[in-house]
């Protein structure tokens, strides 16, 4: 089976690991504080905070901004369970706008006639390792004076008119396992602002400026050094990892140009895309739907998976939920009836791409 993701760490991973344990530092200590400087240059901003995961860091960028009970945030309708989690956690009402089918992002138009008076917040979400279109999100954020909240759990490295996603306000980024740059668990806070860098170091650490100094009524969010030293030499190979991606992307989308019914993505103008999944759409105009191209697919080997198979609130969890607010969302209903990853990452050989290409062309019939 050609799997749709792979973890494997290199030798100077167990070195700085190693180093760690020796060390006898293993909790919060001076590897997060380096993962945080690499991680903010890699990304273009003045400061990075280092929290124990991606869900986390949506729920400690919100709670700096002070949201009170009936304020909402708005963010997409196609993501993770984590985005909505997070906005629940930190004790604001969810509202959603539709996504644009050729980025899988919040659509700017949609998201402009879903503010209203209530509204506090902007959550875009940086689909797939292809950022949303912040060129036209953050002027609307600043115009309405709201805060925005970027979910770049999937997208780190990508840009939008050669700027940083994550750079725009306040970036989050997961570091878990499936993702281009990993720790097992983590994630990441970047912000141009100092204050609100300075609160949220405080915040993570049991509101302690210093030991026994409280501040604010804090949480335990922190990374440790073990995890951050994982994540260190990725960093430097991060460019090559993703150019490798970008090759592979470009292998699968020239395979399967001619494919019927089959709608491959594309790389925006002016936006880079990092390629942390090949997502395509099994269209109505297929001869098979997308399920039986699944179940083709894993027989013949090749890994691929459904993210994500429903709105993010179509769930009896959050159906009835009273800070849930399911606005429609066409383009999305339809997407999640179509949408299928395919493996992409850096560790793909030719002959696994190769592969890939004749078993989704069989698939389908082309």
């Amino acid at each position: 089976m050609i799997p749709i993701s792979v973890v494997k760490l290199d030798e100077e991973a167990e070195r700085l690991a190693v180093e760690v344990i020796r060390s006898g530092v293993i909790a919060q200590g001076p590897m997060v504080a380096r993962l945080e400087r690499e991680f903010a240059e890699l990304v273009g901003v003045e400061h990075a905070v280092a929290v124990n995961n991606g869900t986390t860091a949506l729920v400690a960028a919100l709670q700096v901004l002070d949201l009170q009970p009936g304020d909402e945030v708005i963010t997409s309708p196609f993501t993770f369970v984590a985005t909505l989690n997070a906005i629940l956690e930190a004790g604001a009402t969810a509202r959603f706008a539709d996504i644009r089918e050729d980025d899988f992002c919040v659509d700017p138009a949609a998201l402009a006639d879903a503010i209203g008076p209530r509204t506090r917040v902007l959550m875009p979400v940086h689909l797939y390792g292809q950022p949303a279109d912040m060129d036209t999100i953050a002027p609307l954020a600043q115009k309405h004076g709201l805060g925005l909240v970027e979910d770049t759990a999937q997208s780190l490295g990508a840009t939008i008119s050669g700027r940083g996603a994550g750079s725009f306000g306040l970036g989050t980024f997961s570091l878990y396992a499936t993702k281009n740059l990993t720790t097992g668990e983590g994630g990441m806070i970047t912000t141009n602002d100092a204050a609100l860098a300075d609160r949220l170091r405080v915040l993570r650490n049991q509101g302690m400026r210093q030991r026994y100094q409280y501040e604010v009524a804090g949480h335990n969010y922190r990374l440790t050094d073990l995890q951050a030293a994982l994540g260190i030499p990725q960093i430097a190979a991060y460019g090559g990892n993703v150019k490798r991606r970008k090759d592979n992307a470009g292998r699968l989308s020239a395979g399967l140009a001619d494919v019927p019914g089959l709608r491959l993505p594309t790389e925006l103008p002016g936006r880079s895309h990092v390629w942390h999944q090949y997502t395509v759409l099994v269209t109505d105009e297929a001869p098979v739907s997308r399920d039986e191209v699944i179940a083709r697919l894993t027989e013949s080997g090749v890994g691929c998976g459904i993210y994500y198979p429903k709105t993010v609130y179509d769930y009896d969890c959050y159906r009835d939920h009273p800070r849930v607010i399911a606005d429609p969302a066409p383009v999305t209903d339809r997407v999640v009836r179509q949408c299928v990853s395919l493996p992409v990452h850096h560790h793909l050989t030719d002959s696994d791409l190769d592969q890939v290409v004749e078993a989704v062309r069989k698939a389908v019939g082309a």
